[in-house]
């Protein structure tokens, strides 16, 4: 299959997408871009503008959250906006959902190129588009893209988009599970002059509506919209007034520079090489019980980074995403890796950075694919798997080893799909927002951050019970943070939740289930560390809820109660729940850093004393010995860890490798350091330099290889046979000398182990 980097088209046939566009811009001739960019800005006028542009896009979030009161952008911050140069580069992005950010700049390209003579870009316009193959992550997700002019001249760009309640498709809500193709979901729209000469094109705007089962609720949004891109505007056109244009210009032109500059420092310190990542999407369509692989490379050539999706598994079902949204959730980890210290400026690092994407590819569809469910799983599935490439890479530097992050919760999200007659007797339908509490995965030097929310959404937060209950007709038993559900490890990965409801001032409610990452994990650990915890849904019929509240008696588990206990689908439609039907919902977990019997023992007390880990896991996993009165004993752990490597090394009765003795290049992982021996690059272990293969081999294959069931790396995990076909296992890789764990990885039984690291040595 040809890639992205290797396509040309450029004009809209509903197939040919994602937009690629060319160096260079053909446009209008009655349209001129501002060029002019001061360059002797000193440094308290470039730090005052710059600082005022942050503030402007941050402002421009608030101003849709104040306006629009949906839960969406209250809540869930289900919104994100831009600040572009003229040409397209990104100033800023918002610190909301920032994948909704990762195309803006070729979407904005792509009206430069195609709507710039037929309806013409003028003063007073702006653009509304939710098609995934222009730029949209799924078509609930809606850009409304604005120009500024300065004296007649295109001066930059500010851009929004912000998830709608229902823009049409079978399902309310427009997340179509058993979507077909896209002609089952929502509104496909292109990029179209809504706003013209500062008005709203009636026609326009009732031809966008028209789709919604909300249509009022969606031309607030809109309106919400609206008023950001006019506050940005207006806020850009007094610093010009103040400052001058080429002054304005010359800061922006600068933050991408320095992005730019601050992007390779990092680059030139860290070697060449490849480092991939296989994670798994199950069920792409009701009934399905087939499990679909998800591959991501990344290249680093010299002071480029190269992002592929080979090996993918075509598109299917409902499970997939566009480029569109490929692209944006590789852009999240990047910034927050990579170009953390830039602000939210990222358009310095993307003159560096090729998504070579394979099209036809479950994350990189062609039309007509479903896309709608898009956002809580292929994009990702695409982005949490990032984190663990790019942190691989960055390793090799002590520095940039400390913003090394594990993949966090909600790496796939556990939709609950609901709708009815609410208690004031108004038709609604919804997502339950509850799992945006996340959690964040493990450090290189600490634990992650339980129900620390969602590491795309830096400001997001878990919404107050008594708000859902106040705008829905529900009733929460309890939210609680699960024991044993943050991804095991010398560092642990975050804790995540289970939210636990029943229908309230209604008869019923009726639910879908949209979810992956139930069977197979997809928070997986990072050099040694362990996964964390899978999707559950818990779903109790008949239960005798309603009789414990008549006599006053609270529930703390779904498990407590009486009640027939059913098995949902992962792709379930509308089934319903009655008011003594129990409904629980617990979301993945973060995953773990490192070897967890290098775990510090007095770590292990503290997350005993606080109900994060149990007494057995401590012994299993942690190889951490706890007396009968919940006290870990140092002793006794210290012999206990010592008998587990020694006994994996008598039960696998091979012959002990040579230590290397040559001079230590640099540390690959936490677990290998690469030496010179002989003349030759040669992967060993960091504990006790048994060698473990040529650089130039697949390290793994020269270790101890071991495999288990998922549930004994999950302890929440159960029996993947409730969901797919596949035989998911937990796949450990040992030192041949010491005994120590390497990595581990999550595979199909008989799937050849990953090569996850290969290092062009004699670089960096």
């Amino acid at each position: 299959m040809a890639k992205i980097s290797e396509m040309t088209e450029t004009a809209f046939d509903g197939v040919n997408f994602p937009y690629v566009p060319p160096k260079e811009l053909a446009i209008s001739e009655t349209l001129t871009l501002h060029r002019e960019a001061a360059c002797d800005l000193d440094p308290v006028t470039f730090e005052v503008i710059r600082h005022n542009l942050w503030n402007i896009n941050e402002e421009h979030g608030a101003t849709i959250q104040r306006i629009s009161g949906s839960p969406v952008a209250i809540y869930a911050l289900d919104l994100n906006p831009s600040i572009l140069t003229e040409d397209a580069e990104f100033v800023y992005f918002g610190p909301y959902m920032q994948y909704m950010s990762g195309v803006a700049d070729t979407q904005v390209k792509w009206i430069l190129e195609n709507r710039s003579d037929n309806p013409g870009i003028r003063e007073g316009d702006m653009f509304l588009a939710n098609d995934p193959w222009v730029g949209a992550a799924h078509q609930m997700d809606v850009m409304l893209i604005c120009p500024v002019f300065w004296e007649g001249e295109l001066f930059c760009w500010v851009t929004n988009c912000l998830h709608m309640y229902d823009i049409g498709g079978i399902t309310p809500g427009s997340f179509c599970p058993a979507a077909r193709n896209a002609f089952d979901e929502g509104i496909l729209i292109p990029p179209v002059k809504i706003i013209e000469n500062n008005e709203i094109r009636r026609d326009i705007e009732e031809m966008y509506l028209r789709s919604s089962r909300k249509p009022d609720m969606v031309a607030l949004d809109f309106r919400a919209q609206l008023a950001g891109n006019v506050t940005a505007r207006d806020r850009i056109l007094q610093l010009i007034r103040r400052y001058g244009a080429p002054t304005v210009k010359g800061v922006m032109k600068r933050i991408i520079d320095n992005g730019e500059k601050a992007f390779l420092d990092k680059l030139r310190r860290l070697p060449d090489g490849t480092w991939r990542d296989r994670s798994y999407i199950e069920c792409a369509a009701p009934g399905d019980r087939q499990v679909y692989p998800v591959f991501l490379t990344l290249h680093k050539r010299g002071e480029r980074l190269i992002f592929e999706n080979e090996g993918t598994s075509p598109q299917v079902g409902g499970i997939n995403g566009t480029y569109s949204g490929w692209r944006g959730s590789i852009m999240v980890a990047i910034n927050q890796l990579l170009c953390w210290d830039q602000y939210f400026s990222v358009g310095g690092a993307l003159r560096h950075v090729e998504f070579n994407a394979t099209p036809g590819t479950l994350n990189c569809a062609n039309f007509p694919a479903s896309v709608s469910t898009a956002t809580v799983q292929a994009m990702e599935i695409s982005l949490y798997p990032t984190y663990n490439v790019i942190s691989k890479m960055i390793y090799a530097d002590p520095d940039m080893r400390r913003d090394i992050m594990c993949i966090g919760g909600t790496s796939q999200w556990p939709s609950t799909i609901f709708r009815g007659v609410d208690q004031w007797g108004e038709a609604y339908g919804y997502i339950l927002i509850d799992p945006i509490g996340g959690a964040i995965g493990a450090f290189s030097d600490h634990d992650g951050i339980s129900t620390g929310g969602q590491s795309r959404t830096p400001i997001c937060k878990l919404p107050n019970i008594e708000h859902t209950e106040q705008r829905f007709p529900m009733l929460f038993l309890y939210r609680k943070e699960m024991i044993n559900s943050g991804g095991a490890g010398k560092y642990r990965g975050g804790l995540s939740a289970e939210s636990c409801f029943i229908p309230h001032n209604t008869d019923v409610i009726v639910q879908d289930t949209l979810s992956s990452g139930n069977a197979v994990p997809t928070s997986t650990g990072m050099m040694g560390g362990y996964p964390g915890a899978v999707n559950v849904y818990r779903f109790k019929k008949n239960s005798d809820v309603l009789k414990r509240h008549k006599a006053k008696r609270m529930v703390g588990d779904i498990s407590e109660l009486a009640g027939e206990d059913v098995t949902l689908g992962l792709r379930q439609q509308n089934f319903e729940q009655n008011p003594d039907d129990v409904y629980a919902v617990t979301w993945s977990a973060a995953g773990g850093f490192g070897n967890p019997v290098e775990r510090d023992p007095a770590l292990v007390q503290l997350d005993l004393d606080r109900g994060a880990v149990s007494a057995d896991i401590a012994r299993a996993i942690y190889g951490v010995a706890v007396d009968g009165a919940g006290r870990v004993d140092d002793e006794a752990t210290k012999a206990l860890r010592h008998k587990l490597c020694r006994d994996r090394l008598a039960a696998h009765k091979r012959a002990k490798p040579p230590p290397v003795k040559g001079e230590t290049l640099f540390q690959v992982t936490d677990t290998i350091e690469l030496r010179r021996d002989g003349g030759k690059a040669v992967f060993c272990c960091a504990h006790c330099q048994t060698s473990l293969g040529p650089a130039a081999e697949n390290y793994k294959e020269h270790c101890l290889t071991e495999e288990h069931e998922i549930s004994e790396a999950v302890p929440l995990a159960g029996d993947p046979r409730r969901y797919v076909d596949a035989e998911p296992v937990f796949r450990q890789f040992f030192c041949p000398g010491c005994g120590a764990l390497i990595e581990n990885e999550v595979a199909h039984r008989g799937e050849p182990a990953l090569r996850d690291i290969a290092i062009a040595v004699g670089t960096g």
